[in-house]
């Protein structure tokens, strides 16, 4: 199976070859609101799955991840912890094919805005039940 995308403007291309987590989570904290203007979606992919070329610019979000963005039009690609070989968590919304992916996933459920809540019937988390059983994130505050 492959997987092909690009930004806006066309210029930053991502191929997904094999086998990728065909279900989207959602995040809400205030970092991936602040990012992306509502919530991050995004479906997981191994990294030797992934490749990518064009002007892509990477910025060091925390002291764990890097978001990921085309340099000249400022799409949002993915975020990705910094350790060798972790898997990239890929903007759904760049991927047609993502379109049929259902949510599977949705956390930082309290920091939500009113104006995007999700349906179905998934797992949900607060910031507090996230950060208990994922020590190496910290909150972040609006």
């Amino acid at each position: 199976m492959s997987i092909k995308s690009h930004c806006l403007c066309g210029a930053a291309q991502i191929t997904v070859e094999g086998a990728n987590d065909a279900g989207v989570s959602a995040c809400h904290c205030y970092n991936c609101q602040r990012w992306s203007g509502a919530l991050f979606a995004s479906f997981e992919a191994a990294a030797r799955n992934v490749t990518y070329t064009g002007p892509i610019t990477r910025y060091r979000s925390s002291q764990i991840a890097e978001r990921a963005f085309c340099a000249t039009c400022g799409s949002n690609l993915w975020i990705r912890d910094v350790a060798d070989g972790s898997p990239y968590d890929l903007m759904a919304g760049l991927f047609p094919d993502a379109a049929t992916f259902p949510l599977t996933s949705e956390i930082y459920i309290d920091q939500a805005p009113a104006y995007v809540p999700l349906k179905g019937d998934h797992p949900r988390k607060t910031a507090a039940e996230y950060e208990a059983c994922t020590t190496a994130v910290k909150g972040d505050t609006p």
